[in-house]
């Protein structure tokens, strides 16, 4: 799973921002280490649809683990300053108010929100869609931390059968 490759410690509180259809949840909330995840998503509807028509997947929800906060990912990560192990991202394309999650001040606030040798994952495209934003993300999170790096997933589902994120740590030992 995604989730264990990303971490080589003991990763005990996790933060998802975004990720409305439960599904990064449902996947956070298997790993045994985990004992706290607080998801924050800023449309309560994603979440209601999800619930009534991705019940496989929104069965994330149901996790005693998770917190869920209907509300801005910059604003919950400014008021919560090294708290978690890890920080994933899974949002929507870099269009429209997305765009914001996909620049360096945003990098900067998931840094700052990790404890120290904390990892985050965030949603980056595909390289076969757009290469030049894949490029230009991976670029924003080398230039917050010491390492980072690219990496891609299968999923027959999207239309080029794969998604790409882009991992960052300011401990080399964790990507």
């Amino acid at each position: 799973m995604l989730f264990q490759t990303i971490t080589s410690n003991e990763a005990n509180s996790v933060l998802i921002v975004g990720g409305g259809d439960g599904g990064v949840a449902r996947e956070v909330a298997k790993h045994p280490a985990v004992e706290t995840i607080f998801q924050v998503e800023i449309d309560s509807r994603v979440i209601e649809v999800s619930k009534k028509f991705l019940p496989f997947m929104s069965v994330g929800y149901s996790s005693p683990k998770l917190s869920l906060f209907v509300e801005d990912g910059f604003k919950f990560m400014m008021q919560h300053k090294e708290e978690f192990d890890v920080i994933i991202t899974d949002s929507s394309d870099p269009v429209g108010p997305a765009v914001s999650l996909f620049q360096p001040s945003y990098f900067k606030l998931m840094r700052d929100a990790l404890k120290p040798g904390g990892v985050v994952c965030s949603q980056a495209g595909t390289v076969w869609a757009n290469l030049e934003h894949v490029a230009q993300t991976l670029e924003h999170c080398r230039s917050v931390f010491n390492v980072a790096a690219f990496a891609h997933a299968a999923v027959p589902t999207y239309p080029s059968g794969q998604i790409g994120f882009v991992l960052g740590s300011l401990n080399s030992v964790s990507c």
